[in-house]
């Protein structure tokens, strides 16, 4: 029997529960259980200014994660009661009650927005009013936020399904599986949909190419190999969205290893030791991913070899790296937003949101970028 790995059945513990926040740098949920030590935050010399542009307010994540969706100047998030709303430039422009507890959002492509539930509901309401436009079913538990484009909505399972719907009407076009170890992670991470590709990472450390038109499975690329001698010890799990630059597609895996390759073929580029559930961001110089224990490093885009580390955040529940403006900007468990020197990981700026933990991954909106918190604080952010 399949089994897919949980520390409850209650919603995600955000301190503790390694898989279930994919997008922060999470404790491993296989030690001991002693206690952890978090980096105390020391005085640092500024040079870029965070401004809060606007702040507004969605229901409580409750442990769940959480993503805004960004669209020109509109920002659309969700909370876990059922409520979605839409904002523009501090503005609330609709709220919908969708009545159904949700598990994950949200996506958009600016004319649809998607959210979805734990009984693997997937519901679509109109980006201008917020009207319910359809409802469908994915096979299962969906935490990750959908993937909307203008031909296709592809959502990600627990179990690792992919299921891709008609974004008019909601009509199932195709779903891919593929066989999956017998323990494996419960990911958060979004799909990535590229011109005729769908990129998904899978537990066993791969990362999958599916052809967005029909389901059918391009290539498949070794991002780590199971070790050990343990099911534990043999989880290699690739729980972080994968990120792409120019013809250069790059994913890491939990107990493994980060790895780039060749966005056409599948061939690798280069590989390096690394663990991490939080994930990695890429720009047209460099790598920059967070390990298991809040160490960002930066990594050289075409050789893999190492550019800097930052160890100063050390166990503070990292989010996924965001490039901005030249910057790498990442979150904590406290709201913090930091902000690094993208050439030396020096800090050079930081700010706080609302004092809950930030477990989504940041959302680029122009020149900055929108926070949501596990309050429901959302936040739209500019570096200066």
């Amino acid at each position: 029997m399949r089994r897919h790995y949980r520390i409850s059945a209650a919603p995600l513990v955000l301190v503790t529960l390694l898989a279930g926040l994919t997008g922060c740098s999470s404790l491993n949920p296989f030690s001991s259980g002693d206690k952890i030590k978090v980096a105390e935050l020391k005085p640092i010399q500024a040079s870029v200014d965070v401004k809060t542009l606007w702040s507004e307010s969605v229901p409580k994540a409750e442990g769940y994660v959480f993503t805004p969706a960004v669209a020109g100047q509109k920002v659309f998030a969700a909370g876990r009661n059922g409520v979605v709303a839409a904002f523009e430039d501090g503005k609330r422009l609709w709220k919908t009650d969708v009545d159904q507890k949700l598990s994950a959002g949200v996506g958009s492509d600016g004319k649809l927005v998607v959210v979805a539930t734990s009984k693997g509901d997937v519901i679509a309401l109109s980006a201008d009013d917020g009207k319910v436009l359809w409802r469908a079913k994915a096979g299962s538990e969906v935490l990750a936020p959908p993937a909307v484009t203008s031909d296709l909505v592809v959502v990600k399972g627990s179990d690792y399904r992919l299921f891709a719907f008609d974004p008019a009407d909601g009509r199932k076009k195709w779903t891919y599986q593929r066989q999956t170890p017998p323990l494996a992670l419960r990911s958060t991470a979004p799909v990535l949909v590229v011109d005729r590709y769908v990129f998904s990472g899978f537990p066993g450390g791969k990362l999958v190419a599916v052809a967005s038109n029909n389901g059918a499975a391009l290539w498949e690329g070794t991002v780590a190999l199971p070790k050990g001698t343990t099911e534990l010890d043999r989880i290699a799990d690739v729980v972080a969205g994968p990120v792409l630059e120019g013809n250069q597609i790059c994913a890491v895996a939990y107990q493994g290893r980060i790895a780039c390759f060749d966005l056409q073929t599948g061939n690798s580029l280069w590989a390096r030791d690394f663990s991490s559930t939080a994930g990695l961001a890429i720009d047209n110089r460099q790598v920059y991913a967070v390990d298991d224990k809040g160490t960002i490093q930066a990594f050289d885009r075409f050789s893999g070899s190492s550019v800097w580390k930052q160890d100063k955040l050390s166990n503070r529940q990292l989010t996924t790296p965001l490039v901005r403006r030249g910057v790498v900007v990442t979150a904590d468990l406290e709201g913090r937003v930091h902000v690094l020197n993208r050439d030396t990981g020096a800090f050079i700026g930081r700010s706080a949101t609302d004092g809950s933990p930030v477990t989504a991954p940041l959302v680029p909106q122009g020149a900055g970028f929108v926070v949501e918190t596990q309050k429901g604080g959302v936040f739209a952010l500019d570096l200066q």
